[in-house]
Formats: structure tokens, sequence, C-alpha cells
């Protein structure tokens, strides 16, 4: 059960202002309440929620995201506003003030989501590196190879010559 939810997870997570995020909407959804519920719970502890835990989102960003993911429709009863966007550090603090055994458990299982997201990013960009370094090397070996090419060519011109 909870890889499933683990792997629900990993398709919540988007990357909007060089944070890792998650929607308001999607983590109501994780907790199992409304997403105003949620809303209202942050607003009375706003001072937990600095703007690098939690911000709103502007119109481009909402479209860009809107893209990728299916929203609910204003005209079918769906949001009025621009998602809350939560960072890693948001989603953390969301624990203390859903103080459910559920919202426990949910939010153990998106900072285990969070925490491999970031290996694998630091893999990936380990890795990109070394493909980056290899590349260069390859380049430096090809310009090195050239005058010896060329070399072993004038030799077999000359053996050529004298046989």
């Amino acid at each position: 059960m909870s890889k499933e939810i683990e792997i629900k997870i990993e398709g919540m997570i988007y990357f909007v202002r060089g944070h890792k995020i998650m929607l308001d909407n999607h983590l109501a959804s994780l907790y199992g309440v409304e997403t105003k519920v949620l809303n209202q719970a942050v607003k009375r502890n706003i001072e937990r929620f600095p703007s690098d835990f939690m911000f709103q989102l502007n119109r481009d960003e909402f479209t860009n995201l809107r893209s990728q993911i299916v929203t609910s429709s204003p005209e079918h009863g769906g949001r009025r506003g621009f998602p809350v966007a939560f960072t890693e550090n948001g989603v953390a603090m969301l624990s203390s003030v859903l103080n459910s055994k559920k919202a426990i458990k949910v939010n153990i299982l998106i900072m285990k989501t969070f925490t491999k997201l970031r290996r694998f990013l630091t893999i990936e960009s380990s890795l990109s590196d070394r493909i980056d370094k290899l590349e260069q090397n390859t380049e430096l070996i090809e310009l090195n190879s050239v005058p010896i090419i060329l070399t072993y060519k004038c030799i077999i011109k000359v053996h050529i010559f004298w046989q």
C-alpha cells in the first residue's frame, strides 16, 4: 500500500520557483481532508509558514502546471483562486498543523519521497558531470590523435615509396 502512495506522491511533486513543491489540493487528498480545511488550518497557523515554506502560484505558474495535471473547472464547483504551493519545509510543517495519525503517516511517506528525489537528483547531477568530463577527455584525445595519425600516414607513404 505505501509503495502505491509513494508512486502517487512522486507524481505530485513539481518544480516551481526553484523549489520542489506540492499543491494544496494534492496534499489535502493525501491527508483525506478538503482543500479548504487544509488551507484554513494553515491560515490559523500562518506564522509557521514563511514564504519559503509556502506561496500562492501566480497565473503563469498555474497555467504551466495546469497543462501537466488535471485540475477542476470553476464551472463545476472547482477552485476559484490559484493553488497554494508547499515546499518541502512547508510540507514538513503541515504535520504540526494537521495533527492526526493519518497526517503523520502521510507526512513520513512524503518526506521519504522528497529524500529519494533529492538522492536521485544528486546522482543525476553527478552522472551529468562525469559525462561532461568524458566528452572533454574524448575531445582532447581526438585533438591529440591528429598529429599521431598524420605522422603514421607519412610513415606509411615513405615506406610505400621505398619499396
